[in-house]
């Protein structure tokens, strides 16, 4: 069986492996860019696979391409939209920055095995990637129009799905826990009171927040650049075409894709995906700050806070036995890291956009959609194997309320600022308890003291005494 075969395209001809579907543009793309070994996201080579075959229905009902060959193409990039040909989308994501090497990719991919469908061989273009795959097409319209229809789908199918029920998980931990009252703390130091269960709806507003910065990135990304062609003046593209396609995308995925209100916008920026990648990068920020108290707060078990019980999911040390780790709260950091650093990337391709083009796609659409996919991945996981299993401990919650020194803090407007920090410093030189001795000093009457001292009185507004405070 033959190693390789020749294929040519505009520059001459190239040996290409026997097995593969791409052709010519896409082997001279592998042999330029052995960069990092990383691929194209599956996302966007299905988004491929959408754009093309709405295209070849289009030409096919136009009366523009033969319709033996639009069928076969459509075929072949059905299977495209499967994954069921994901082996011969082999290019690295540190390309040609406008995405053309993927596009001929795709082209040639879907040419090839439109050809085989046909009873032809490979390489022998009966199905051409350029004059039929690519039919009123440009790589400058179809790439940025990929990108956006592979990021609103991760949003819509997985994304947003994963923080909703993070979201709800946190809602129902603080309706669970409201009842337990712990001590607050602000600069790491020991504060007020406030309920546990005020802490987790913070955190479920949090998320909340995040889903809603999210959902309002949509709109723009549901505009799809299809129909600027290669500079966004549509040169080539037929009239009708653009609309016809997104149209029958929008069917397929049930996403509401429009035509960009302004092609020349719509080639030469990227900000509908700097936007996106902005809000992924707040939600990021979000779940890093919830998944660092959860894990101080689960810290110990005897010798660190201890207000939470985390499940343990897996034995944490290899010379310590039975040392657990809160492994989920440190996956869902470092998610949120690579998520921030991605953002960074996105930034930069952003700014990229030379007159008629941005030509930092590739990488852009890799950082973009990897963020989508760890972000849905590291939230569903969190809600199942953390935070649903999560348990108050409230006798240690109990034990450092009345150990704190900003007890003192209630006192204050009855007996004034610095009487109360007079107090706080002796209770910490001697060890006592700040209610021990404000009743041993006969401060206030018993009953007074005893319901100033509530700490469920002062997680509420207004405390448990008059006055004010700051």
């Amino acid at each position: 069986m033959k190693e390789a075969r020749i294929e040519t395209d505009s520059l001459g001809k190239v040996e290409v492996p026997a097995h593969a579907y791409w052709g010519a543009q896409t082997q001279r793309a592998v042999e330029n860019f052995p960069i990092s070994g990383i691929r194209m996201p599956r996302r966007l080579i299905r988004a491929l696979g959408l754009v093309k075959k709405a295209a070849a229905e289009f030409n096919r009902e136009r009366g523009s391409l033969d319709a033996k060959i639009a069928d076969a193409i459509i075929r072949a990039a059905q299977e495209v939209v499967e994954g069921r040909l994901d082996d011969h989308f082999p290019l690295d994501i540190f390309q040609t920055g406008s995405g053309t090497s993927t596009n001929m990719n795709a082209n040639e991919v879907i040419a090839n095995r439109a050809a085989e469908l046909l009873g032809f061989e490979r390489g022998a273009k009966k199905v051409h990637p350029n004059d039929h795959v690519n039919k009123g097409q440009s790589s400058n319209d179809v790439i940025p129009s990929v990108i956006h229809i592979a990021a609103l789908e991760g949003i819509e199918r997985d994304l947003l799905p994963a923080l909703r029920r993070l979201a709800q998980a946190l809602e129902r931990k603080a309706r669970e826990f409201d009842a337990i009252v712990k001590i607050g703390r602000t600069h790491l130091m020991d504060a007020v009171p406030v309920r546990l269960g005020q802490e987790f709806g913070g955190y479920a507003a949090q998320v909340s927040l995040g889903i809603r910065r999210v959902e309002a990135c949509r709109e723009r990304l549901a505009d799809l650049a299809l129909g600027g062609t290669a500079v966004g003046t549509g040169l080539n593209a037929p009239p009708g075409m653009p609309e016809a396609v997104i149209r029958k995308v929008a069917q397929e995925t049930g996403l509401p894709f429009r035509q960009a209100g302004n092609l020349f916008e719509a080639l030469g920026a990227k900000d509908a995906v700097v936007e996106a990648s902005g809000a992924l990068k707040t939600v990021a920020c979000s779940l890093f700050k919830i998944g660092n108290d959860i894990r101080w707060l689960g810290s110990g078990p005897r010798c660190g806070i201890g207000e939470l019980v985390i499940p343990d999911l897996q034995p944490g040390s290899s010379i310590m036995p039975g040392k657990v780790n809160p492994v989920m709260p440190e996956m869902l950091r470092m998610v949120a890291a690579q998520v921030i650093g991605n953002d960074a990337a996105v930034a930069v391709g952003g700014l990229a956009g030379d007159f008629e083009l941005n030509v930092m796609m590739p990488v852009m659409a890799h950082n973009l959609l990897q963020s989508i996919d760890i972000l849905a991945h590291a939230a569903a996981a969190f809600s199942e194997r953390c935070v649903e299993g999560l348990q108050a401990d409230h006798r240690r919650c109990e034990e450092m309320i009345e150990r704190s020194l900003m007890m003192v803090t209630a006192l204050a407007p009855k007996i004034g600022y610095d009487a109360a920090a007079k107090l706080a410093q002796e209770a910490h030189r001697s060890g006592r308890m700040v209610r021990e001795l404000a009743l041993e000093r006969k401060l206030l009457p018993e009953s007074e003291l005893s319901q100033i001292l509530d700490p469920r009185g002062m997680t509420e507004p207004g405390g448990t005494s008059a006055g004010g405070g700051g």
